[in-house]
């Protein structure tokens, strides 16, 4: 189970504009558009009708409209969007009423492109605007040329609105995963991070030391071969046993490194395992206590827990001097309760203390405090200096 309260930075969600779904689109319709402009301005050019021919400027300056927009990259500012969705729905009304030739196909056309357009760049509100507009001047207007739009005008619009909302549901769960992938990038990080800190810790703690107190022994050594031989062959043997002694350090050390393994019948199994091992390769009798608990196999905090009792056992095997430890599992509704206690020396002050009491005294098990907190757990140290040591941790599932 990683932490979830990293802090990160997140984008604010953009408008449902489309053009992050589907950029290819832009400079197609861009095209379409410059297309239906050179289109109606050359059939506005042939026009027998005074009135189409007056509309000639109107159909060049579209053109000249459409034109920048293939070069332009204003595209990408929602408010050159509404207001290029405005400019196209009041030219297509313009070329449905005016007395073109083939004006029922260019209208057809027309009004194809203005959908395509809104499916793709537009909210679904905006559309249904732009139908309901449409419907209402076909309805008042009527011109005698397009009366065929105006059945159809309605069924394709309601299609085309419901699929706007279909592509803003996909959008907003796009926006989501987005979200997620980077908080859980975040938290990947976060845990990365405090493994690295955790492992330096335990190297610092460990391996290093004995080295650093192996190269000092070496120094009094190399001077003792001197003054009096038969004592440094005794201190060389010492150190003999000091060597084989911290290879076998190294190797636990390796071992604690790998991230422990949930057995497929749950956490509790897995611990019982872990707790028969402990006992074969310490010698130290380890009784486990509640073995009927039972826990989902596939709680996220699982592998954390295993890796708890696991660091536990390592630190009461290297710093207790314990003849016996005791681990207790039990569950309290949603929260996994778990329990080590000791016959050994304890740790050098005495009293019960919790976790904020811990960290801030800093005392106790780094690694262990640092995991219980990552998952935002309850933990207890009850110390008996020259006596025993208890650790209690609660932790919700």
């Amino acid at each position: 189970m990683l932490p979830t309260d990293v802090s990160r930075t997140e984008r604010p969600a953009a408008e449902p504009t489309g053009l992050g779904l589907v950029p290819h689109w832009q400079f197609s319709l861009a095209m379409f558009r410059l297309l239906l402009g050179i289109f109606c301005s050359v059939l506005a050019f042939a026009a027998t009708s005074t009135v189409a021919q007056k509309s000639l400027g109107l159909w060049i300056l579209y053109t000249f409209y459409a034109l920048a927009a293939v070069f332009g990259r204003s595209l990408e500012r929602r408010g050159y969007m509404l207001l290029s969705l405005l400019i196209d729905t009041v030219f297509f009304l313009i070329c449905t009423a005016l007395p073109l030739e083939y004006n029922t196909g260019i209208s057809s056309l027309f009004y194809l492109f203005i959908l395509m357009s809104a499916a793709l760049l537009h909210t679904p509100r905006e559309i249904f605007a732009v139908v309901l507009a449409t419907t209402l001047f076909l309805f008042l207007a009527r011109p005698t040329e397009n009366v065929v739009l105006s059945p159809g005008v309605l069924l394709s619009g309601t299609a085309v609105t419901v699929m706007a909302l279909q592509r803003q549901a996909l959008q907003d769960r796009l926006r989501s995963a987005a979200k997620q992938a980077m908080m859980f990038r975040s938290e990947a990080e976060y845990a990365r991070e405090a493994e690295r800190q955790r492992i330096a810790h335990d190297f610092h703690d460990g391996p290093l030391q004995c080295f650093v107190g192996f190269q000092m022994r070496l120094q009094v050594l190399r001077k003792m071969l001197d003054r009096d031989p038969p004592k440094a062959v005794k201190e060389l043997e010492e150190l003999q046993v000091l060597a084989r002694d911290q290879g076998e350090e190294i190797r636990q050390f390796v071992r604690n490194m790998r991230p422990p393994e949930i057995d497929g019948a749950g956490l509790v199994p897995s611990i019982k395992k872990l707790v028969e091992g402990f006992e074969k390769d310490s010698g130290i009798v380890c009784t486990l206590v509640g073995t009927t608990t039972r826990v989902p196999p596939d709680t996220q905090s699982a592998t954390e827990i295993l890796q708890i009792v696991r660091e536990g056992l390592h630190n009461v095997q290297k710093h207790s001097q314990a003849k016996h430890v005791t681990v207790g599992v039990g569950r309290d509704q949603d929260v996994f309760e778990l329990s080590l206690e000791d016959d050994g020396k304890g740790f050098p002050f005495a009293g019960a203390y919790s976790l904020d009491e811990l960290e801030l005294l800093k005392r106790g098990p780094v690694t262990i405090r640092s995991r219980v907190r990552n998952l935002k757990g309850e933990l207890l140290l009850d110390s008996e200096p020259g006596r025993r040591t208890a650790l209690k941790i609660r932790i919700p599932l």
